[in-house]
């Protein structure tokens, strides 16, 4: 698992571009002997595997695509496509599931049930998770339960926490845009100026989720790209900001959309410029089946004992796998992989790293949660 994690980490691909990760993917699973069968999106895969014992059918995913970012750490596998890292930990997902299919495929006739493994592209805003359902992979293949597991640079190895009900919030993405009259940088004013509205828009979308929370957890909302100008002397006519509302609930988002409804007139007022939002792409709250939460911190305790299974509180954070989570019963788990001198920095950023021995717990909690599962 960690030379596969270190060969993946070293070729990092983006979303619907994982087509080296997925030849390694594939390759793997027909040395190990799983069915290949057909993946609704270009890069992926599904395999599927049928125990010996009639059982139930459990579905295990892991995310594969990276992210847009320049590897600052000086790694023997660091990235040498520049500009693309595996800043999440995709790179371990992918080869822990690996290690899944392996421990499963070693035991098949002793085992109950079906599996079948999903290797999905584009978690990282591109919509994978819906792409491959639309495409009909829920259709070929039905199952009973779907499992997965995030590897997390904020708790130390061999911790695994989870919840039932919602553990990650729904993510919207925003496109505001700012149109203005432009003009001559030498005579230039507030009055139309593009530049200081969307300067100010920025470090204000904060407050439209302030005293907005879910059992201790914030909601959030921020900014990641704006575009502006094309000269030095020039007050461009247009301006745009993209960014990312966090919330838990429904009615938190409503009121969040309000408050920043009101914040762009407040911006178009003071500026005289015009200000329309636009909802981009939608990732769902990730919520948790009671029961089964229940029964993966029951077999995590197995797998790393009771006292590092903890039950962890909503994150802000967000991932697709509630697409699948929205139509399966299932569980969704955080597996720690700091490093041990707390060097592990943050996720989505370029001094990203997770320690390689997180990629032994999370297949062991997969393969232990799933085998469980399928005996019913």
């Amino acid at each position: 698992m960690v030379a596969i994690r270190h060969d993946l980490h070293a070729h990092p691909e983006l979303a619907f571009e994982e087509h080296r990760t997925t030849k390694v993917v594939r390759d793997r699973l027909n040395a190990l002997g799983w069915e290949l069968t057909r993946c609704p999106t270009d890069t992926g895969a599904v395999a599927v595997l049928k125990g010996g014992l009639a059982g139930k059918r459990v579905m295990v995913r892991a995310d594969i695509d990276a992210l847009p970012v320049l590897e600052e750490r000086a790694l023997s596998y660091a990235s040498v496509n520049e500009g693309v890292m595996h800043a999440c930990g995709h790179d371990v997902h992918t080869a822990a599931l690996l290690g899944v299919a392996e421990v499963l495929s070693k035991r098949q006739t002793d085992l109950a049930g079906e599996y079948t493994l999903l290797f999905q592209p584009a978690e990282e805003g591109g919509g994978g998770a819906r792409a491959m359902i639309e495409g009909g992979v829920l259709d070929e293949h039905p199952v009973d339960f779907v499992i997965g597991a995030h590897v997390t640079s904020l708790a130390p190895v061999g911790l695994v926490g989870t919840r039932p009900g919602i553990l990650m919030s729904d993510a919207r993405a925003l496109v505001v845009d700012i149109l203005g009259k432009g003009g001559h940088g030498a005579m230039a004013s507030a009055d139309g100026n593009v530049v200081l509205a969307v300067s100010e828009l920025a470090p204000r979308l904060g407050e439209i989720v302030t005293g907005l929370n879910y059992e201790g957890t914030n909601c959030a909302c921020s900014a990641g790209v704006i575009h502006a100008g094309s000269a030095n002397n020039v007050v461009p006519r247009n301006a745009q900001l993209k960014g990312t509302l966090r919330t838990f609930t429904p009615e938190q988002r409503t009121e969040a959309l309000e408050r920043l409804a009101r914040v762009l007139e407040e911006i178009e007022a003071k500026f005289s410029v015009r200000c329309t939002l636009e909802l981009g792409e939608a990732t769902p709250a990730v919520n948790n089946n009671p029961a089964v939460a229940q029964r993966v911190l029951e077999s995590a305790s197995r797998q790393v004992g009771a006292a590092n299974v903890l039950s962890f509180p909503p994150a802000s954070p967000s991932d697709d796998v509630s697409e699948f989570l929205n139509r399966i019963p299932g569980c969704y788990m955080f597996v720690g992989g700091a490093m041990a001198d707390g060097s592990s920095g943050m996720h989505h950023s370029p001094d990203f790293s997770i320690d390689d021995a997180s990629c032994r717990v999370i297949a062991g909690v997969l393969a232990e949660c799933a085998v469980d599962l399928a005996q019913g």
